[in-house]
C-alpha cells in the first residue's frame, strides 16, 4: 500500500471517528432531548397527512437512523415533517396509504438522482424572499390545520389547548429544569395525566389510528406497477422531493452557521433520498430535515452523527414500549404543540420589516405565501416565487445599464457603455446610439460593460452594422475576457450575408 493511500484511509477513519464519537456523552444526551420532543410532532404530522400515527413514527425512526450514517451534515435531525405532510394530504385522501408509500419511494429516487447529478446547486436560485415566503406559508398552513381540528370542539378542548400553550411558553422560565426538558414534552405529559385523572371525554391520539406496538418490517407498497400509478404519484413525488430538499438545505445552512462547519449538500441530498426509500419500505412516509429539532439538537450540545442516531432509535423504542400511554395523549396537547410550531416557524421579522423592504421583495414574498396557502402546494408557490424574483432581478439590473457619449475628435465619437447587457437591456443599449450623426469614426468602449447572452451580442452587431451602413468606421475596445468569448462565439462576421441578415432583422 502506498503512503498516500495509507494517509487517505487514516484521515477518513479519523473524520469518521470524530463525526461519531467526538463527544459521545453530549451527543447521546442531546439525542435523548430531541427524541422526547419528536414524539408529539411525529404523531401530529401523521395526523396532518391523514395517516395513522405509526406511519410518522416509523418514518421518523428510519429517516433519522439512516441519515445518521449517510447524511452530509452531522447533528442534523431528519424525520417526518409538517412541510411534507401538507403536500401528502390530497394523495392520501384520494388514493390511500399504499399510494403514499409508493410516492415516498419515488420521492427518494428523485432526491438521490438530484444528488448524483448535483442538481442541488439549483437551489441557489431560490432567493431570500422566496424562502421567507415558503416559511411563512408553512406556518400559516400549520395554523389552519389546527384551527380545523378545533372547529366544533367542546369547551374542554379549548381550555386544554390554552393550558397547553401556557405550559409550553411559561415552563422554560422555571429555574434549572426549564431549560433542560423540552416544554412541549411537559405539556403533553401534564395534559395527559390531567385528562386521564379527570376522565375527560375528549379526543386522544388513539382515536386517530394505530400506534406501533412492534418494530417495523420490510414491506413494499401494494400498488399496481404501471404507468397509471406513475401518473398519479409523480406530481406529488416531485413536489415532495423539491420541498424536502429545500427545507433540508435551509436547515443545513443554518447548522453550518451555528457550528462554523461545512456540510456536503449533494451527499445530504443523496442521503435524504436513500432514507426516504428505506422509510417507505418500512411503512413510513417521506420526510426531510427539521429546522426546529436540528437547532434544539445543536443548542443542547449535539455535534455528531450519534445524536441523530440516538434521537431516531430512542423515539421508536419509547413509543413501542409505552404505546398504551401514548394512545391516551389528548389531541388538545398536540394542537397546542403544533400551534407552537406554527408561531415558531413564522418569520415575524419579515412582517415587522415589510414597510422597509423593497416593493419587489414584498411582492415575491406575499405572492409565494398566497399561492402556497391557496393551492396547499409548496412546490408551486416556490416555483412562482423564483420566477417572479428572477423577473424583478432582470428588470432591476437592466436599469443600471447606461451609455455615455463624448466627441473625442473632429470626426470621432466615443460611446462608453456601463453595466450589464443582456436580453432585457439589449433594446435600451441599441437606443443609446445616434446613427444619424455624420461622423467618420465611432469608438464603442466596453471597459465597464459585460455582455451576457446572444441578445446582447446581436444588439452590438446591429449597432456596428448600422454605423457602417452610414459610412462610419467602428472600433470596439475594452472587452473583458468573458464578454469577448461570448461575442467571438455568437457575433457576426463582417461579410455581406451577415450584414444583410442583421440589417433585415432590425
Amino acid at each position: 500500500m502506498s503512503v498516500s493511500s495509507t494517509h487517505t484511509s487514516s484521515s477518513t477513519w479519523e473524520r469518521w471517528r470524530k463525526e461519531w464519537f467526538g463527544q459521545p456523552r453530549q451527543d447521546i444526551l442531546s439525542g435523548m432531548v430531541v427524541a422526547l420532543a419528536l414524539i408529539p410532532e411525529a404523531i401530529a404530522f401523521s395526523i396532518i397527512a391523514g395517516v395513522d400515527p405509526k406511519v410518522g413514527i416509523y418514518a421518523s425512526f428510519c429517516i433519522a437512523v439512516v441519515i445518521a450514517f449517510i447524511g452530509g451534515r452531522p447533528a442534523m435531525i431528519s424525520a417526518a415533517t409538517g412541510a411534507m405532510a401538507l403536500v401528502m394530504v390530497t394523495l392520501v385522501r384520494d388514493h390511500g396509504l399504499e399510494y403514499l408509500l409508493a410516492c415516498s419511494i419515488l420521492t427518494g429516487v428523485l432526491q438521490f438522482l438530484m444528488g448524483v447529478f448535483k442538481l442541488v446547486n439549483l437551489i441557489s436560485f431560490v432567493s431570500k424572499s422566496v424562502v421567507t415566503g415558503f416559511v411563512n406559508a408553512l406556518a400559516i398552513l400549520y395554523f389552519i390545520t389546527q384551527m380545523n381540528e378545533l372547529q366544533g370542539a367542546s369547551w374542554e378542548v379549548y381550555t386544554m389547548t390554552a393550558a397547553g400553550l401556557g405550559i409550553i411558553y411559561l415552563f422554560p422560565y422555571v429555574p434549572v429544569i426549564g431549560k433542560m426538558i423540552p416544554s412541549p414534552l411537559i405539556c403533553v405529559i401534564v395534559l395527559t395525566i390531567f385528562s386521564v385523572t379527570m376522565g375527560l371525554d375528549i379526543g386522544t391520539v388513539g382515536d386517530k389510528g394505530d400506534l406501533p406496538d412492534s418494530l417495523p418490517i420490510f414491506l413494499l407498497p401494494d400498488v399496481p406497477v404501471n404507468f397509471e400509478t406513475f401518473k398519479i404519484i409523480f406530481p406529488y413525488a416531485f413536489a415532495l422531493a423539491f420541498v424536502g430538499l429545500l427545507e433540508s438545505l435551509m436547515t443545513a445552512t443554518i447548522l453550518d452557521d451555528l457550528t462554523d462547519t461545512e456540510s456536503d449538500k449533494n451527499k445530504e441530498c443523496r442521503g435524504q433520498g436513500i432514507a426516504n426509500i428505506c422509510a417507505a419500505s418500512l411503512g413510513g412516509m417521506a420526510g426531510c430535515a427539521m429546522i426546529g429539532q436540528s437547532v434544539i439538537n445543536v443548542k443542547t450540545g449535539g455535534r455528531g452523527r450519534l445524536s441523530t442516531f440516538t434521537a431516531g432509535a430512542l423515539l421508536l423504542l419509547m413509543v413501542v414500549f409505552t404505546n398504551e400511554w401514548v394512545a391516551q395523549i389528548p389531541m388538545a396537547a398536540l394542537i397546542a404543540v403544533m400551534l407552537m410550531v406554527s408561531f415558531g416557524t413564522m418569520d415575524w421579522q419579515s412582517v415587522k420589516n415589510i414597510k422597509s423592504y423593497p416593493l419587489s421583495t414584498n411582492v415575491v414574498m406575499i405572492t409565494t405565501v398566497a399561492i402556497v396557502v391557496y393551492t396547499h402546494n409548496l412546490a408551486i408557490g416556490v416555483f412562482v416565487g423564483v420566477l417572479l424574483a428572477s423577473l424583478f432581478f432582470a428588470n432591476k439590473v437592466s436599469h443600471f445599464m447606461y451609455v455615455e457619449s463624448e466627441k473625442t475628435g473632429d470626426d470621432e465619437r466615443t460611446y462608453r457603455v456601463h453595466g450589464q447587457v443582456f436580453f432585457n437591456s439589449a433594446d435600451k443599449f441599441r437606443s443609446k446610439f445616434d446613427f444619424k450623426e455624420s461622423i467618420d469614426k465611432v469608438v464603442i468602449d466596453l471597459t465597464h460593460a459585460h455582455f451576457w447572452d446572444v441578445s446582447a451580442v446581436s444588439a452590438l452587431d446591429a449597432v456596428k452594422l448600422k454605423f457602417r451602413r452610414e459610412g462610419a468606421d467602428v472600433e470596439v475596445i475594452g472587452l473583458n475576457k468573458a464578454s469577448a468569448t461570448v461575442i467571438d462565439r455568437f457575433g457576426m462576421d463582417d461579410n455581406k450575408e451577415d450584414i444583410d441578415k442583421v440589417l433585415n432583422d432590425h
